[in-house]
């Protein structure tokens, strides 16, 4: 079965690939084993300078690959600049940091010497989405790699051009061959894979449906997992919040990559009292995000990856404008060529439409009345997702304690938007899945901590 990547801002495609074999995934599999054997006996520092030359490529080709991810998939060619920058980063701090996060550490009892240490576990096979399809991958493959495993991906079939461009980088980059490789095959084919004795576990970043499947699968053969499974983020917008930053906040979190972020402000809860305030403010600030060719530097909203994807969001959005809700601007599909969708904002979400639980992976800003800042709360954990959240208040340390204390997600922060940082763990809870990525907790992910006592 063939696989094709098709342009998303034309609806023509760009590349038909060839399905793997059975025998060439064996081979793959066995191949990326046998240089996982050589490279977990090489010293951080080898495999440092290996990462901080793969920092530089990024560096060096990030307009290159900007276009290839615009074409692939319609991010704004802008933002596709700025993910290669994000990649090369996350290179270089694992780069830097990766011995202190894994150095062997000493823990006094009766015996004459305890210690702890970390050791890799093997060959790492992750399933990635298409969204940030360099970040993705490089948010699990620099620490892995780092630590002494040895990568497989399996990429979204749309994202194939740039994960066969990602194995590429590495070996260019001075890593062993056959250290990260790409399969291309499809979901159907990802059980076999996990299921493979050459296989030490799994990482995923996709839906809640993928993410039972991957995990019961894992479970299945007693291998460890991630997964990161998208959210619904709600930012509270509290009565003396500084409304015109948080309406620009809430704007730009939601407008970036066309709203396919996991982590953005895809629930805006307002408390009631100066909700009069932030809708125009809300409004002002999205007639900014025009429609347009992702290659163009001036386009701030290219189209969205697929068409089912963009369909989806306008029955999400249909649906709740026929239970109620208030559509302020956007929410019809242009009749011009590629899947566009525009920046669209409902008002009055209540609990019985689609944009108050599910996820709408699209530029929707939904807006929710909430009658104090305890309903506002309250509401935010209303979800069966828990990766991100903000709250949005002048007072520091009221906005520090509600995102300490009452919000339930992985992320909570005070008077700005969610995004991951390579020097902080990234992750959820309840539907947005398990476990977590950089930092020094993403490096210890995939990693056999050892406990060594002598007497």
């Amino acid at each position: 079965m063939a696989i094709e990547t098709v342009n998303p801002a034309t609806g023509k495609i760009i590349q038909t690939f060839a399905e793997m074999s059975g025998h060439q995934i064996e081979k793959i599999i066995t191949d990326t084993h046998t240089t996982y054997l050589t490279w977990r006996n090489n010293d951080f520092e080898k495999r440092a300078a290996c990462m901080m030359r793969l920092a530089g490529l990024l560096k060096i080709r990030k307009s290159e690959y900007a276009i290839l991810m615009a074409t692939e998939m319609g991010k704004p060619i802008t933002q596709g600049e700025a993910e290669i920058e994000k990649c090369a980063l996350v290179c270089s701090h694992y780069a830097e940091h990766s011995a202190d996060y894994l150095k062997e550490r000493i823990i006094k009892t009766e015996m004459n010497k305890s210690y702890v240490m970390y050791q890799p576990l093997g060959v790492i096979f992750a399933i990635m989405p298409w969204n940030f399809p360099f970040w993705q991958v490089f948010r699990f493959a620099a620490p892995n790699i780092m630590a002494g495993n040895a990568a497989l991906l399996k990429h979204a079939p749309i994202s194939t051009g740039t994960s066969l461009a990602i194995e590429k980088l590495f070996t260019e980059a001075g890593f062993p061959e056959n250290l990260f490789r790409s399969l291309i095959i499809a979901d159907s084919h990802a059980e076999k894979v996990i299921a493979h004795p050459k296989v030490a576990a799994v990482t995923l970043t996709g839906s809640p449906r993928a993410g039972k499947i991957v995990g019961a699968e894992a479970a299945k053969e007693l291998k460890k997992s991630v997964l990161e499974l998208g959210g619904s983020d709600p930012y509270i917008i509290l009565e003396d919040a500084d409304l015109d930053a948080a309406a620009e906040i809430c704007v730009a979190s939601r407008m970036n990559n066309a709203g396919q972020v996991c982590i953005a402000a895809k629930r805006i809860i307002v408390v009631h009292s100066i909700k009069d305030k932030l809708m125009p403010l809300i409004r002002e600030k999205i007639k900014k995000y025009k429609m347009g060719n992702p290659l163009n530097k001036e386009t701030t909203l290219g189209p969205l990856a697929r068409k089912d994807i963009r369909d989806k969001v306008h029955e999400q959005v249909t649906k709740c404008v026929e239970k109620g809700a208030e559509l302020i601007t956007g929410g019809i599909i242009p009749k011009d060529h590629g899947f566009y969708y525009p920046a669209t904002i409902l008002d009055n979400i209540t609990h019985d439409m689609p944009a108050y639980h599910e996820e709408i992976f699209g530029p929707v800003i939904s807006v929710i009345s909430a009658a104090n800042e305890e309903e506002a709360i309250k509401i935010a954990n209303d979800t069966p997702y828990g990766l991100g959240a903000a709250i949005f208040t002048r007072d520091i340390q009221k906005g520090e304690k509600i995102a300490a204390e009452k919000i339930q997600a992985g992320t909570c922060v005070v008077n700005t938007l969610v995004a991951s940082d390579p020097r902080l763990p990234f992750g959820g809870i309840k539907g947005s899945g398990y476990g977590r990525e950089l930092s020094a907790e993403g490096i210890r992910s995939f990693v056999n901590t050892k406990t060594i006592c002598i007497k």
